[in-house]
C-alpha cells in the first residue's frame, strides 16, 4: 500500500503541479498589477474592519479560520521537510509561492464571495470551488468532482497527518509510556491518551456548528502563531550576527542545492502550497462565511493570510533550525544517508523534531515544551478548519435534496474525520504526509485549473477588484456590489442583496 501511495503521488505532484502553481500565481499577480503589493495596507484595514451577523462571522473570525488551515504542520514539520530533503534553498521557493500565491488566494477567496449561497438549514454562508465552478463556468459535474475530491482528502487524507505530528511532538516530551496491546498492534499508552483527548475537543466543538468553530480559532490562532513568533525572534536577535550568512545560505542554495535543484524547487513548491494553501481550494469556504459589503474585501484579507503563514511563521521556523543548524539534509540519497548530517542519524525528517530540537538548544525543556503545545494547537484548529471544509461540501452535495439527509451526511463526515483521526495517530510520519500529499496535490489541480479558466472565461474575481477600487478612489462610506453592473452572472446572493439595498435607499432607510 505504501509503495503504491508513494506511485501515485509521484504522478499528482509532478513538475507539471509545481509549475502549474508557480505560473497561476504569476499570472494573477500581473493581471493585478500585484495587488499584493498594491493594496497591502488595505488588506490591514480590512481585517478590522468587518463585524459578524447572523448569517455570517466577521473578516477577522474568517481570516483566523483560514488561518487555522494555513497555520498547521506545515509550518513546523513541513518546513522541517522541506528543508531536509530538499535542503535549505526549499525555504526560498516557499517564499516565492507564497508572495505569487498571494494574489491566487485573493482570485479564489473572492470567487468563493461572489457565488456564495444561504444554507436553506442553518441560515449560514457557504461556498467555496464546487459553488464557483457550477455557476461561473455552468459545469456542475466539476463541482461535484471538487466536492468529493474536497470531502476525501479533508476527512481521510488530511487529519491524519495532523494528528501523527501532535502525538509525535507528545510522545517526545512526555515518552511513550507503557505499552499496551490492542487488537494484536502494541500502542503506547501515552499516544493513545493523545488521541483520545483530541477527540473528545474535537467532537465537542465541531458539534456546535461554525460559530463555535470560528470563535475558538479567533481565540487560538493568533494566541499561538504570535508566541511562536516572538519565540523565533529571540532565538535570531541571541544569533544575530549569524542572520545574514543563514538568509545567504537560502538564497544561494535555492539555485545550487546541494540536493540538486529539482529537489529544492520541488520541495519548496510542495510544502508551500501545502502550508499556504494558496491555490488549493480549501481556504475560500472559509472565505465566503464571511459577512463583507463587497467581495474583494474578503479576498484581499485572504491574500494577507498568506503572508502571515508563509512569510512570517514558515520563516520562523526555517530560520531557527538554520540557525541552530538542527538538521540533516537527506536529498534524493537513501534512507539513513546524508548530505549533510547536523544532529543525530535516524531522527524523523517528517516530524517536528528538528524544530523541537532548535527551541530546545536555547529554551533547555521549556522549549521543547513549547513547540509540543504549538503543535497541538496549530494541527488541532487545522483539523478543525478541515473538519468545516468537508462539511461544506457534503452541504454543497445535499442541498438539493431533503433536510434529512443533509444532516445524516453531516453525521456521518463527523465521524468519519474523528476515524481518520484516531488512525492517523497510531502510523508512521513518512506514510501519512505521503497519504496527505496526494489530497493535496488533487484539489490542488482540480481548483487552479478550474480559477483559470473562470478568468478566461468571465474574469469576475477580476471586475471585482477593479470595481472595488473604483469605489475606494471615490471614497465611498459604505461598499457596495452589483453583479448585474459587473456583467457577472449568477451570483444570486448579490442580485438579491443590491436589490434589497435599492429599495431601502428609495425608502429613505439606512441597511444595518
Amino acid at each position: 500500500m505504501e509503495d503504491f501511495v508513494n506511485t501515485i503521488n509521484g504522478i499528482i505532484w509532478s513538475s507539471a503541479l509545481i509549475y502549474l502553481c508557480l505560473g497561476a500565481g504569476l499570472f494573477f499577480s500581473v493581471v493585478t498589477r500585484f495587488a499584493q503589493v498594491r493594496l497591502f495596507g488595505e488588506m490591514i484595514r480590512l481585517i478590522f474592519k468587518s463585524k459578524a451577523s447572523r448569517n455570517g462571522i466577521s473578516s477577522f473570525q474568517a481570516l483566523t479560520l483560514s488561518l487555522a488551515g494555513r497555520v498547521g504542520m506545515g509550518n513546523i514539520a513541513g518546513v522541517a521537510a522541506a528543508i531536509g530533503f530538499g535542503g535549505p534553498g526549499a525555504v526560498f521557493w516557499m517564499w516565492v509561492v507564497g508572495f505569487l500565491g498571494a494574489t491566487t488566494a485573493y482570485i479564489e477567496a473572492t470567487l468563493a464571495q461572489i457565488y456564495k449561497e444561504k444554507d436553506a438549514t442553518t441560515g449560514e454562508y457557504r461556498g467555496g470551488p464546487a459553488y464557483y465552478f457550477e455557476k461561473a463556468l455552468g459545469q456542475r459535474w466539476y463541482g461535484i468532482v471538487f466536492a468529493i475530491a474536497a470531502i476525501t482528502a479533508l476527512s481521510i487524507f488530511l487529519p491524519g497527518i495532523q494528528t501523527n505530528g501532535v502525538v509525535n511532538a507528545v510522545t517526545q516530551v512526555m515518552g511513550e509510556g507503557a505499552t499496551l496491546n490492542i487488537l494484536g498492534t502494541d500502542v503506547s499508552s501515552m499516544r493513545l491518551g493523545a488521541i483520545a483527548l483530541i477527540l473528545v475537543v474535537f467532537g465537542i466543538i465541531i458539534f456546535g456548528g461554525i460559530k463555535r468553530i470560528a470563535t475558538f480559532t479567533e481565540i487560538v490562532v493568533p494566541f499561538m502563531a504570535t508566541g511562536y513568533i516572538v519565540l523565533a525572534l529571540i532565538i535570531m536577535l541571541i544569533n544575530f550576527e549569524l542572520i545574514p550568512q543563514v538568509f545567504g545560505l537560502i538564497v544561494s542554495d535555492a539555485f545550487t542545492a546541494q540536493a540538486g535543484l529539482g529537489a529544492a524547487i520541488g520541495w519548496g513548491v510542495k510544502r508551500g502550497v501545502y502550508s499556504s494553501e494558496a491555490g488549493q481550494g480549501t481556504t475560500p469556504h472559509a472565505a465566503a462565511a464571511a459577512e463583507v459589503d463587497h467581495p474583494a474585501q474578503q479576498g484581499l484579507v485572504q491574500s494577507f493570510s498568506v503572508y502571515i503563514d508563509t512569510l512570517l511563521v514558515c520563516s520562523a521556523t526555517a530560520f531557527m533550525i538554520l540557525t541552530m543548524g538542527t538538521y540533516n539534509i537527506q536529498g534524493t540519497l537513501p534512507e539513513g544517508q546524508y548530505l549533510v548530517q547536523n544532529v543525530m542519524a535516524g531522527t524523523e525528517i517528517n516530524s517536528p523534531a528538528f524544530t523541537q530540537l532548535a527551541m530546545e538548544s536555547v529554551y533547555g525543556a521549556f522549549g521543547n515544551t513549547f513547540i509540543a503545545v504549538a503543535v497541538f494547537f496549530f494541527a488541532f484548529t487545522t483539523i478543525l478548519a478541515n473538519y468545516y471544509i468537508a462539511e461544506v461540501n457534503v452541504a454543497y452535495l445535499t442541498r438539493s435534496i431533503s433536510p434529512r439527509v443533509n444532516r445524516m451526511a453531516l453525521f456521518l463526515v463527523k465521524v468519519l474525520t474523528m476515524s481518520m483521526i484516531a488512525y492517523g495517530g497510531l502510523n508512521s510520519a513518512g506514510y501519512i504526509w505521503a497519504v496527505g500529499d496526494i489530497g493535496v496535490g488533487l484539489i490542488a489541480w482540480l481548483n487552479i485549473v478550474g480559477i483559470l479558466l473562470i478568468f478566461f472565461i468571465a474574469r469576475p474575481a477580476f471586475k471585482a477588484l477593479k470595481d472595488y477600487e473604483t469605489q475606494r478612489k471615490a471614497g465611498v462610506t459604505r461598499y457596495t456590489f452589483d453583479p448585474h453592473k459587473l456583467g457577472i452572472k449568477n451570483a444570486l446572493y448579490w442580485e438579491e442583496r443590491h436589490s434589497k439595498e435599492q429599495v431601502n435607499v428609495k425608502d429613505g432607510f439606512i441597511r444595518k
